[in-house]
């Protein structure tokens, strides 16, 4: 018997030692505590947004129905919405639905919050994605030319941009943007969306200038944030002087050594700015026409389109969790020290 059994117990003997492994291991220690921590935070979130949605003036049922309902009708269908229900009820009700999956239906239109996620949500991500590609790729390089020669003229003109771009709000620029490029020149398109699928060509013109209205003040302060902690790097670290003593050129000092201990403040912005950003594109969308989950978050509120709301808000707050819980598993892979617990100084 225990001979018959012996070549089947190795492999789960391997099975079990494997899973003990990926239990004890830092980083999934560190992964699991952060989102711990996240479960209070998108409790908050939803209930205040709840408590918002709830304090506003007007009454939901009545914007379905008209301004001609009469108060039968409007009471009836608020029996119907569930929307009599005391206030606390009525969030336990939602709570316990999103925590299962079910964010529930549209009160307008009847459609289930779930399937207008899914389709607006990718028209935002790729807004965002494009936003951020834009900030993030010309961000680095002039950070890095700037550092190379402070005060230089390359540095003097990147200030000089910085400021401009930093004093222009979004939605102020994305006005600019469509007198300038759409009215005036007519370059590319003010209004309107094509899908990637239909058109990737005509997707990327209709996005240019909504990205750039984003991403252009993202850009100016992550390049001033680079640049000021690259030079810190470069005139006040120990890791500095022993790369230039060995006789590394400084423009590899600049990029493989500087630029890695650089980006720990660099990704602690972008995490945090992704919920500003999201905000942002709730105003962009609507200026531009995309079809995206801010359009759709305005019109929500408008019809005090309750369940729309709360899942739009519930899915921006995952976001940002998850955004933040990536910026720190990156930090555990910069500095391993973070996932031990270990002080970095």
């Amino acid at each position: 018997m225990s001979s018959a059994s012996a070549p089947l117990s190795a492999p789960l003997a391997a099975r079990a030692g494997r899973a003990g492994r990926l239990a004890g291991s830092p980083t999934l220690r560190f992964i699991l505590r952060r989102l711990l921590a996240a479960i209070p935070v998108l409790f908050g979130v939803t209930f205040l947004s709840f408590v918002v949605m709830n304090s506003l003036p007007g009454d939901a049922a009545q914007e379905l129905l008209g301004a001609q309902a009469t108060p039968s009708e409007i009471h009836q269908l608020e029996a119907k919405l569930g929307l009599d229900k005391p206030f606390l009820t009525r969030y336990w009700d939602w709570l316990h639905q999103a925590v299962i999956g079910h964010l529930g239906h549209s009160l307008s239109s009847g459609q289930s919050v779930a399937s207008i996620l899914g389709s607006d949500l990718p028209v935002t991500f790729e807004l965002v994605g494009f936003a951020f590609l834009i900030s993030l790729a010309l961000a680095v390089p002039i950070a890095l030319v700037s550092a190379r020669n402070p005060n230089g003229v390359a540095d003097r003109l990147s200030m000089i941009f910085s400021m401009a771009g930093l004093s222009v709000a979004p939605y102020v620029l994305a006005l600019v943007l469509i007198y300038v490029f759409a009215v005036k020149l007519g370059v590319l398109p003010a209004i309107g969306w094509v899908p990637p699928g239909q058109s990737l060509w005509q997707n990327i013109r209709f996005l240019i200038l909504p990205a750039v209205s984003i991403g252009l003040g993202l850009l100016c302060f992550y390049t001033r944030l680079l640049r000021a902690d690259l030079l810190e790097q470069m005139q006040g670290e120990d890791y500095v002087v022993t790369a230039r003593a060995k006789g590394l050129r400084p423009w590899r000092v600049l990029t493989r050594h500087a630029l890695r201990n650089s980006l720990f403040g660099l990704i602690t912005v972008v995490a945090l700015n992704l919920g500003t950003l999201l905000g942002f594109t709730v105003v962009i969308e609507d200026i531009f026409g995309i079809p995206g989950i801010g359009h759709e978050l305005l019109q929500a509120i408008d019809n005090r389109d309750i369940p729309v709301i709360e899942g739009i808000v519930f899915v921006f707050a995952v976001i940002v969790v998850l955004a933040n819980l990536a910026a720190d598993v990156l930090y555990s892979v910069l500095d391993p020290r973070i996932r031990y617990g270990q002080p970095t100084e």
